[in-house]
């Protein structure tokens, strides 16, 4: 038997992911694992990568689904990311850091992106982990 917020957190990502594909993006992978980080769902959006961190509230839960992407949170994913990149050579590549907010409102779902979400420098220190060169 699954927990319940983990069953929530698995519904948010998938309205997460539903709601990128109908905007044009397509998923490269699910819940990406690295050494130190994870990330959620890495996109295409045209030629740029996107990192995505899927943020799920139910109801009845106090602030918004993205203020949760902490400094920490985003040192975790810049890390993440830097080594997939790493991993496909792919760091010719644009790249950005998104967020989707999932919030259940009734019973339903509603996804919110926020694109560009945050930068290097908001991640702080990890930022100069993630170029080679």
């Amino acid at each position: 038997m699954t927990a319940k917020h983990l069953e929530f957190g698995r519904e948010g990502e998938a309205a997460a992911e539903a709601h990128l594909i109908a905007k044009g993006f397509a998923v490269v992978t699910r819940n990406y694992r690295a050494r130190g980080g994870e990330v959620d769902l890495v996109c295409r959006d045209g030629d740029t990568v996107v990192f995505v961190e899927v943020k799920a509230r139910g109801e009845g839960m106090r602030g918004r689904p993205e203020e949760a992407v902490t400094p920490a949170k985003r040192r975790r994913i810049v890390r993440a990311a830097a080594q997939f990149l790493s991993e496909r050579d792919w760091w010719d590549r644009p790249c950005r850091f998104d967020v989707v907010a999932v919030e259940s409102r009734s019973g339903h779902l509603t996804a919110s992106h926020v694109a560009d979400a945050f930068s290097l420098e908001d991640a702080g220190p990890a930022g100069g982990l993630f170029q080679p060169w």
